[in-house]
């Protein structure tokens, strides 16, 4: 792959700073409360907008403009998504079990690669490409804010019980 990119966050802190080298570049700032977000890398800017209750798709705007730039589709068991942008599609999954490695491609070709934890990744870059490199951050953290919740509900009637 081409270009390498990295990425960092706070534990505790919802933003993306995505650098290259040492050289800010970019971010990403997801809604932790509804699903959106807002990007910008490269002085090109996207804002996330998260509709539906069990069907979720996710409405990509360019602000400038105020256009649909893209929309992100995601599969029942949210480890899959499809991003339709400039008329192409191309498709978003994780590629390990531990869901600490994912990648975007088009029907042919690895376009990005990411390989991160919580706080930290990197991203390996072929086809240097603004909205898919913020969507592909995008889909990760919102996959990680659903399993957060689905974890804590499961656990919630324990703690109930243990703090009663």
């Amino acid at each position: 792959m081409g270009n390498n990119l990295n990425w960092k966050k706070g534990i505790f802190k919802s933003t993306y700073e995505i650098l290259s080298g040492e050289m800010f570049i970019g971010n990403l700032r997801p809604d932790s409360w509804s699903n959106n977000g807002k990007g910008e890398l490269n002085g090109k800017k996207y804002i996330f907008e998260t509709k539906g209750f069990f069907n979720h798709e996710t409405m990509i705007i360019n602000p400038d403009t105020n256009l649909r730039a893209g929309k992100i589709t995601y599969n029942t068991w949210k480890t899959k998504a499809t991003i339709e942008y400039a008329g192409k599609v191309f498709f978003w999954k994780y590629d390990n079990g531990w869901n600490t490695k994912w990648s975007i491609t088009d029907s042919e070709t690895l376009l990005v690669r990411y390989h991160g934890s919580f706080t930290k990744g990197e991203i390996e870059i072929s086809s240097y490409d603004e909205l898919l490199i913020l969507t592909g951050l995008y889909i990760t953290n919102y996959f990680w804010q659903i399993s957060s919740v689905v974890t804590f509900t499961a656990f919630l009637p324990v703690l109930i019980t243990i703090f009663n």
